[in-house]
């Protein structure tokens, strides 16, 4: 049995269902599109037919006249498909990040204001007037205290940093050192819930160093790293220590983790 084409799925009753929706303009093409499975270019052409057939129901034109209608109708809707293609095509075009998109706006053309110039660049006009807000200086101040709190006491949250800051002179509340310590990312070390309780199916490592007495150099080597802070960066640093002597075997010092995975200074 041949199964019947997606075209035929169409009756008249589900045409003019959607068709009456689409002039009641309640609900935009692509949400009915998406309501009724089908395809957008659809929608507007049902419209259409649905509309010249409501003019002839209430006129008494001649069959002539109906079909030079509707064949002037079905021109203006393949024009109109074409002209949806051709922007389609311009707005993957000109696709680019908003600071370009924003930089070929044309405040002073003659014809175009900036709404009609904002449509086929796909950037809206709240986008195009919007200007960057620069941090404020005593934000950055700020900031620059609590990073140098932090690495100090790196287990203070918004309340103790805010005692603390305003023990330094600074006139701040705790919602600005919360904010603040959110945008740079910053939390307090403190224990979480149920990171000491044992996963008993996970195996039991020994400790190889228990009961052994370090008394001569290049019997205990360790290893850790730390970073650095800059005025503006941090720098990476690790070193391998003998545990005896405390003399530095080794260290290497770089701006990325990276690096000291791939064995590079």
């Amino acid at each position: 049995m041949i199964s019947p084409s997606r075209r035929e799925l169409y009756t008249a009753k589900f045409k003019a269902k959607v068709a009456v929706e689409a002039i009641k303009e309640d609900r935009t093409i692509a949400e009915l599109s998406s309501k009724h499975s089908i395809h957008r270019n659809m929608i507007p052409k049902w419209k259409s037919e649905a509309l010249t057939d409501l003019v002839y129901t209430f006129s008494s034109n001649s069959g002539k006249d109906r079909k030079s209608d509707q064949e002037l109708t079905s021109k203006l809707y393949r024009q109109t498909c074409q002209l949806t293609v051709e922007k389609d095509w311009l707005k993957k075009q000109l696709s680019s990040s908003t600071e370009d998109k924003r930089n070929k706006i044309d405040w002073n053309h003659p014809c175009l204001s900036v709404s009609m110039q904002c449509s086929p660049l796909s950037i809206s006009k709240g986008a195009v007037y919007y200007k960057l807000v620069p941090m404020d200086l005593y934000n950055l101040e700020l900031m620059d205290k609590i990073d140098e709190q932090y690495l100090k006491t790196p287990f203070y949250g918004s309340r103790r940093m805010t005692v603390c800051l305003r023990n330094a002179g600074s006139q701040v509340n705790r919602k600005r050192i919360q904010r603040l310590m959110q945008l740079m990312g910053l939390e307090a070390i403190y224990p979480k819930a149920n990171l000491s309780k044992r996963r008993h199916d996970h195996k039991i490592y020994p400790y190889l160093l228990k009961g052994l007495i370090i008394d001569r150099r290049n019997r205990v080597r360790s290893t850790d790293i730390t970073y650095i802070r800059l005025r503006s960066d941090f720098m990476y640093l690790t070193a391998a220590v003998d545990c005896y002597s405390r003399y530095v075997l080794s260290w290497r010092l770089s701006n990325t983790l990276v690096s000291f995975l791939r064995g590079g200074s």
